[in-house]
């Protein structure tokens, strides 16, 4: 498995949740949608403050980035290695959190044959200890294939002036996302001919 799917894509909305516009991180770093900041290469401030997005554009520029910006150096971290669709969505769910997938001694390890100190290194990247609670769902799918996502997503809310997230409503994402990946741009010339897909109206 080399590739994003609707299933990976949903596991990390699960673990992330939305926020169709920028609110302030709990160290007071502007973020949206499902966690992306300016860090990203995304601009989120000002352009989404005070500027409610739909949730197509939403998790349209969070697949985006997961598959431009994320899944390269997890795909380079896994080696000659192919990791199955659940492993690859840990690994992605892990360093889209972390940014650290080239450094984490668990993969290594794990590549190299390993898969019970992989297993307990893993969590070594539960702190703080707020983490331990994803760090185990993350664990649980790469090395049991136990996926945690149902296909809803929590969709939050911004309080104002504070700019601090508050839980809104649970919504089904599932078919939405799904539509997103079979109107990806394709290679074939048949791409070429379609007047917008997803990946158009991201930055309209």
């Amino acid at each position: 498995m080399r590739d994003l799917t609707p299933r990976i894509a949903l596991e990390l909305i699960a673990h992330e949740g939305i926020v169709t516009e920028a609110y302030k991180d709990s160290v007071g770093v502007w973020t949206w949608s499902v966690g992306i900041t300016d860090a990203s290469g995304h601009k989120v401030f000002p352009r989404y403050k005070d500027k409610p997005q739909p949730l197509e554009h939403c998790i349209g520029v969070y697949m985006w980035l997961l598959r431009e910006k994320y899944l390269p150096p997890v795909l380079a971290a896994f080696g000659k290695h192919d990791p199955s669709e659940a492993e690859l969505g840990a690994a992605l769910s892990f360093h889209w959190n972390t940014g650290a997938i080239a450094r984490a001694s668990w993969l290594g390890r794990f590549v190299r044959g390993d898969v019970e100190g992989a297993r307990r290194r893993m969590l070594d990247w539960a702190r703080p200890k707020e983490l331990l609670a994803r760090r185990r769902k993350e664990q649980a799918l790469f090395f049991d294939g136990k996926w945690s996502e149902d296909g809803t997503a929590l969709v939050y809310g911004v309080a104002k002036p504070s700019y601090q997230p508050v839980r809104g409503r649970r919504v089904d994402v599932r078919g939405l996302v799904e539509g997103l990946f079979a109107d990806e741009p394709a290679s074939a010339p048949e791409a070429v001919a379609k007047e917008k897909t997803w990946f158009d109206r991201l930055f309209e």
